[in-house]
């Protein structure tokens, strides 16, 4: 190693003093590359004159940086009201998942909305004029105030910008712009890291509220380097599984509202369309109660959402019975099992479990633990539980049943989806009228509850 050089992650841009075979950030192989470092020695800074004068905090207007609404209204949910001026969004997902499908439908929104002076512009950097036209075309998103210009680089975007002067700037990808101030190919750390430097910069100046669409990598986190979340305000993971239609944004970061709101899409072959009230899509109504099956009540945010986990147990025949999850985390799901067997007798060593969501939903509350069990039970023993019945509580590792927040929202959002019994925690607090409660402090005392209606 070659004094006061360091080594540079190509993939994510960590940086580290010793070469490693593995990046500790992004844990890819082979990406560690040796630079010279540069770095100055600190130098004293001289006063300079300010930009402006420091004010009182209560003289400060704030009308100029309230949030406006996108029109789209669970993206608004998400956002904390709408676009803040000046603010930079990063929009993040897998190839095919909706995304330029829902920033055309706020281009369009947002041109409707504002008329000529709030014209949206919409750059692509990966598809054709046409090609995005034909999309609009196809979802009903076109309107006279909506600029499109197919460009990948940062300069001529700089100049469209000046031209058009929209007043929303949606930049589709990040990855595929090139900066001629940067060095490498685009998509590379130096020149992502650049351009998205320089965005911020022109929506911080203009106030002009950005959105850029961003890649993930096939881990599920943002491509490119970690600066590129610390240099936004707002990071959104937009989800979905390709076999449904299904879609969500999630909060991951939010500098102007929560950071763990979600908003919830369904994609057609005409475009997006919010759905306000998605509890009943994670739902199934069975005609008949199945055993297999428990409703939990999980909270996104601020929001409620009922989700139905089913479980299937069988004998194995594999030396080493097999554990599959699929929408849950298949830790906690590991942990329940072990309790399940230890702390209530239930043996479960010998056989397969399969545990899932319905709907695609992925929950990684530990809310949802005591569903989990009681699916579980409910399969292994081939009694179904009430279709009315809700489960609510974190499982111990000793068999306790623990508080959870939010549980008189949960009972509410149960109660007005038809729910009428539900197993909480102890000491849960206010309760609402309309649904019968029945606290439990332990994962056995649950069993016992239901053996015995069962007997």
């Amino acid at each position: 190693m070659a004094k006061g050089s360091t080594y540079r992650c190509a993939e994510c841009g960590c940086e580290v003093a010793k070469w490693r075979g593995r990046c500790p950030e992004c844990q890819a192989w082979g990406t560690m590359e040796e630079r010279a470092d540069s770095r100055a020695p600190i130098a004293k800074v001289a006063a300079g004159a300010p930009s402006s004068p420091a004010r009182p905090i209560a003289d400060v207007d704030i009308e100029t940086s309230r949030a406006r609404a996108t029109g789209v209204s669970e993206l608004d949910r998400v956002l904390g009201g709408g676009l803040v001026p000046g603010v930079v969004v990063l929009l993040a997902g897998e190839p095919g998942v909706g995304k330029s499908t829902l920033l055309l439908e706020v281009a369009y929104q947002w041109a409707e909305g504002r008329g000529a002076s709030g014209a949206a512009l919409y750059v692509t950097g990966e598809e054709s004029a046409g090609q995005v036209r034909l999309r609009a075309e196809r979802t009903g998103n076109v309107h006279e105030a909506m600029y499109l210009a197919a460009e990948s680089d940062l300069s001529a975007v700089f100049g469209h910008v000046d031209d058009v002067k929209p007043g929303l700037l949606i930049v589709d990808s990040v990855q595929t712009m090139s900066s001629p101030q940067a060095e490498g190919a685009p998509g590379g750390v130096t020149q992502v890291r650049a351009v998205a430097a320089a965005l911020v910069a022109l929506a911080k100046d203009r106030g002009l509220p950005v959105v850029l669409v961003g890649h993930v990598t096939k881990e599920g986190s943002v491509a490119g380097p970690r600066v590129l979340e610390h240099l936004v305000d707002v990071v959104l993971h937009f989800e979905g599984d390709k076999h449904s239609t299904l879609r969500m944004v999630r909060g991951v970061k939010n500098r102007f509202g929560a950071a763990d709101e979600i908003g919830c899409f369904e994609l057609r072959d005409d475009g997006i369309e919010g759905v306000p009230d998605p509890s009943g899509l994670f739902l199934n109504r069975h005609a008949e109660a199945v055993p297999g099956t428990a409703v939990a009540v999980t909270v996104e945010g601020k929001r409620p959402l009922l989700c139905e986990v089913q479980a299937l147990v069988a004998d194995s025949a594999l030396p080493q019975p097999r554990r599959a999850v699929s929408g849950l985390d298949s830790a906690r799901v590991s942990m329940v099992l072990a309790v399940l067997e230890k702390r209530t007798r239930n043996p479960l060593g010998g056989k397969d479990v399969y545990t899932a969501t319905v709907g695609g939903m992925k929950v990684t509350e530990p809310a949802v633990d005591l569903a989990v069990a009681l699916a579980v039970w409910s399969a292994a023993y081939e009694t179904a539980l009430s279709p009315r019945l809700v489960a609510i509580g974190e499982v111990g590792l000793a068999g306790e049943v623990r508080r959870v927040t939010g549980v008189g929202r949960r009972l509410a959002e149960a109660a007005r989806l038809g729910f009428t019994h539900a197993f909480v925690p102890p000491d849960a607090g206010p309760l609402p009228d309309g649904i019968k409660t029945m606290e439990v402090a332990s994962l056995a005392e649950a069993l016992e509850v239901l053996a015995a209606k069962y007997r």
